[in-house]
């Protein structure tokens, strides 16, 4: 006796959605919070080498990472306000903001919910300081380096980051 060959249901969107059982899988969304940070590029100007101070954190899997200072601004500090402080903070080194540089945004997920991350950043001439992360108030930076600016896009760990490099490169010149 012939078996008739089974036929599979048409799948579409709702038939997807429903599962196996039939009925519809209510997804969970995460809440999002929205975070503000601001941070930048600062540049050691008395050596042609044009120095950028940066600082290694350790990501969530204990991988170190290159990246620009930042933080979040605190009480009534403006993004500029902020920027300056958490590049001291970070990594010793005072400074003065020539240009804005541009915002960045990226999600990422952490304790249950979805972070929604704004990063402004700003190029600063340094006035000053010494290199060091004994000042960084939350002890995320396990290390500091200067990093000839030239070579900034090779040492960052981030696209973003290494693109507001490319454009310090490119906008610093007028401030010189």
């Amino acid at each position: 006796m012939d078996r008739p060959v089974p036929s599979a249901p048409k799948r579409t969107p709702l038939t997807v959605s429903m599962g196996s059982a039939g009925a519809p899988q209510v997804h969970q969304s995460l809440p999002t919070v929205e975070e503000v940070s601001a941070g930048g590029i600062v540049v050691d100007t008395s050596d042609e080498q044009l120095n950028v101070a940066i600082i290694a954190r350790l990501n969530r899997g204990g991988r170190l990472e290159w990246c620009l200072p930042k933080g979040h601004p605190e009480g009534r500090e403006n993004n500029s306000e902020a920027a300056v402080r958490e590049i001291e903070e970070e990594t010793g080194i005072k400074g003065r903001i020539l240009a804005a540089l541009g915002s960045i945004d990226y999600w990422f997920t952490v304790s249950g919910h979805r972070v929604h991350k704004t990063v402004h950043h700003y190029l600063l001439i340094s006035t000053g300081g010494q290199l060091t992360i004994e000042n960084d108030p939350d002890h995320e930076a396990v290390d500091v380096a200067w990093v000839p600016l030239a070579e900034l896009g090779k040492k960052l760990s981030f696209p973003n980051e290494r693109r507001i490099a490319d454009l310090a490169r490119e906008v610093l010149p007028d401030y010189l």
